[in-house]
């Protein structure tokens, strides 16, 4: 199985260490400064769970499509910022030829629908879609470390389709140490993830504070349950459903089991403000507010917040 992962930021190279760890070919489509220190002194997974370091000779680095081998690729992995993927659909369809001929692309990311550019070159079975909620941080251009681990990371379609071939990946990446299994629900799981990237992910970045610490404040806590309102709304109104009937359901988990587990995370908003790029805000609040005017709520809060994370990126 050859394997070339979009994205070498912390999920990509957290995702390769993995991958290589268990005898995969895996390959790194990466930015000129992190291909060069990949190349240089290779890479490594640290933090929870068994820790792995590889030499550059186990790996290959492409900083340009242009250099990839044809008909290369059974797995195409989207480990980027989603800002990037309208970008990186159309430049994969350019170069169709690195792909073998019944290749998969699986996204790897924040966000909901980050699935449709993709679908706008490739069909609906070449396109899956993964949850993933462990927390990963770069130390270093080369390195991936794992500071959180809540849930097993769940591969599916958004569309439908058989997904019976990704079990090889899952069982992979779980005999690496990181849990992941298949799921034919994996909407309700993304949203799921919504409701907590979407609550925590901008407001911890504006007031530059943990997840934590957002549960013990009486205004946070306010401003995260209309968040949560909102989102619910939206899904009530849309086609798409998650894993509990009601806000206060969702609210019970929340504050008693998953931000506790993640008590002092940052998020990766947080981090990109930290380091003046732009975040995944569209996929997350923004999404929100699309699905909003599409199917009239009020989702007047998430705009807010989308706002705020817009005029401080607005510096940039």
């Amino acid at each position: 199985m050859n394997i070339l992962i979009i994205g070498s930021g912390a999920v990509g190279i957290g995702i390769g260490t993995s991958l290589l760890s268990q005898d995969v070919n895996v390959s790194f489509l990466a930015r000129k400064e992190t291909a060069a220190k990949m190349k240089e002194s290779g890479i490594k997974r640290t933090g929870l769970f068994t820790n792995y370091s590889f030499n550059p000779d186990e790996f290959s680095v492409f900083e340009s499509y242009e250099e990839i081998p044809k008909d290369t690729f059974d797995y195409v992995c989207i480990t980027s910022k989603t800002t990037a993927n309208d970008d990186i659909s159309k430049r994969l369809n350019d170069a169709r030829d690195i792909l073998k001929e019944n290749f998969k692309i699986l996204i790897i990311q924040n966000g909901f629908g980050n699935d449709e550019p993709f679908l706008r070159y490739f069909k609906t079975d070449e396109v899956f879609c993964a949850r993933i909620i462990t927390g990963f941080t770069r130390p270093e251009k080369n390195i991936s470390e794992i500071t959180v681990y809540t849930e097993p990371m769940l591969l599916g379609s958004l569309q439908g389709e058989d997904i019976s071939h990704l079990q090889t990946i899952a069982d992979k990446i779980t005999a690496s140490g990181i849990n992941c299994e298949l799921s034919y629900e994996v909407d309700k799981y993304l949203w799921a993830k919504m409701l907590y990237n979407c609550s925590l992910n901008p407001l911890g970045a504006i007031l530059d504070v943990t997840y934590g610490k957002l549960t013990e404040n009486e205004y946070t806590k306010e401003i995260m349950d209309k968040i949560i309102d909102e989102i619910f709304e939206v899904i009530d109104a849309s086609p798409y459903e998650t894993l509990w009937k009601t806000a206060d359901e969702y609210r019970e988990i929340f504050y008693t089991k998953l931000v506790p587990d993640t008590y002092n995370h940052y998020s990766s908003t947080h981090q990109d403000i930290k380091r003046k790029i732009k975040t995944e805000i569209d996929t997350l609040n923004g999404k929100v507010i699309e699905l909003g005017e599409n199917y009239g709520v009020d989702v007047s809060t998430n705009k807010l917040i989308y706002n705020l994370i817009k005029a401080i990126e607005s510096d940039f």
